[in-house]
């Protein structure tokens, strides 16, 4: 009688893989594999392609950088265009407005025969004239005729014995002039010096 192998002594012939190792595949399963990874290979672009792309972006780079330094240096000479021309003509709607004040002075001069009180009158209409001229441009005077004296817009030429308060402007020998409230000419004025204590 033959014996015949149980299934222990079966399964101790078999080759077990212990627990955490990889198996050995199969040729024919490694085969069909392999042409999936070579497809992939197939469609990966060369290291030639990687760097013709490369170099036209950084063409692409510096043509764009070139035309934006280009356009920088363009506004920054228009800027100095302009700058250069408002320089020039700021004066211009100011000396517009002046011409009417000299042409009422012309006519006045070119008047033959004119009395005092007809040539008074022309001067003052020209100089209300000059005034709505200065306003329109926000030229104001300073006349500081009893106010305190400021040296910012002010300047003293004397003091004087007075019976006003102590640094208070007497006289006013010249007005001052502000433009937008930047002095640009101070009064000339005498201000009221302390009275000295007699002893």
């Amino acid at each position: 009688m033959q014996e015949t192998p149980d299934a222990a002594t079966t399964t101790e012939t078999q080759p077990q893989t212990p627990a955490g190792e990889l198996t050995v595949q199969p040729a024919a399963e490694s085969a069909a594999a392999r042409p999936a990874e070579e497809s992939t290979r197939e469609t990966m672009p060369s290291l030639e392609e990687l760097l013709k792309r490369a170099e036209l972006a950084a063409q692409e780079h510096q043509d764009a950088w070139l035309r934006a330094k280009a356009e920088a240096d363009n506004i920054r000479k228009r800027a100095q265009v302009e700058i250069a021309s408002a320089h020039k003509f700021a004066l211009e709607a100011f000396a517009g407005e002046l011409l009417a004040v000299k042409d009422s002075l012309e006519a006045a001069l070119a008047a033959e025969n004119a009395s005092v009180e007809s040539m008074k009158s022309g001067v003052e209409l020209t100089l209300k004239q000059l005034k709505n001229v200065f306003e329109r441009f926000n030229l104001t005077e300073i006349d500081p005729a009893g106010q305190k004296f400021d040296p910012h817009r002010h300047q003293a030429i004397s003091t004087v014995a007075s019976a006003a308060e102590p640094n208070t402007v007497v006289q006013v020998l010249q007005k001052g002039y502000l433009l937008h409230e930047r002095v640009l000419r101070p009064a000339l004025v005498t201000v009221a010096k302390p009275k000295t204590v007699e002893s």
